[in-house]
């Protein structure tokens, strides 16, 4: 089974190896048929400390690394 990747942009990279990343999905309301869009924080595992506040990365999912962390940082680009 394939590990699900997500693109979000960092809001916070306070923690030591870790960074909490805003994913944004949108999808149709299925009575307003209303465009909606919702966002969720998750954090993830930076083993670097490379990602900075505002940068666009991706995350995929892993075994569970902490209470909270259960995603690790892939990819990391420039917004």
């Amino acid at each position: 089974m394939p590990k699900r990747v997500l693109q979000g942009v960092v809001v916070s990279d306070k923690q030591d190896k870790t960074v909490v990343v805003k994913v944004e999905r949108r999808f149709t309301h299925p009575v307003m048929k209303k465009t909606v869009r919702k966002t969720k924080n998750y954090h993830a595992h930076d083993e670097n400390n490379n990602a900075k506040v505002g940068d666009t990365v991706f995350i995929e999912e892993s075994k569970p690394l902490s209470k909270l962390k259960t995603w690790v940082l892939v990819d990391q680009s420039k917004a």
